[in-house]
């Protein structure tokens, strides 16, 4: 029998969880980074994030490092990743707990 969407996606999220933006000390899923996680037959998984800004010194590096992680994840045979600029990023879109950590409540 073939593990739920709602495991494989807990699985990713974890994963996601251990990527830093280096300049921030929060995790970019706590961060509000990531828009959209699709997944769909077979274990393809489509993401859709974001940076803090396009300007980011890691716009190259981080987004490589996502797809990275969410590719080691059991369970995951393909993964395509958009980085997008709409909706901007802000910092509404960080968890309680992001806020908290970085004290911008």
């Amino acid at each position: 029998m073939a593990e739920s969407k709602e495991a494989l996606e807990e699985r990713i999220v974890e994963a996601l969880k251990t990527v830093y933006d280096p300049e921030i000390p929060v995790d970019i899923y706590e961060l509000g980074l990531i828009y959209e996680i699709d997944i769909q037959e077979g274990g393809k998984v489509d993401i859709k994030m974001t940076l803090t800004s396009p300007m980011c010194p890691v716009a190259e590096s981080l987004p490589m490092e996502v797809q990275q992680k969410v590719w080691e994840v059991e369970g995951v045979s393909e993964v395509s990743l958009n980085v997008v600029y709409d909706p901007p990023w802000n910092k509404e879109m960080m968890s309680e707990e992001a806020r908290f950590a970085l004290d911008m409540f």
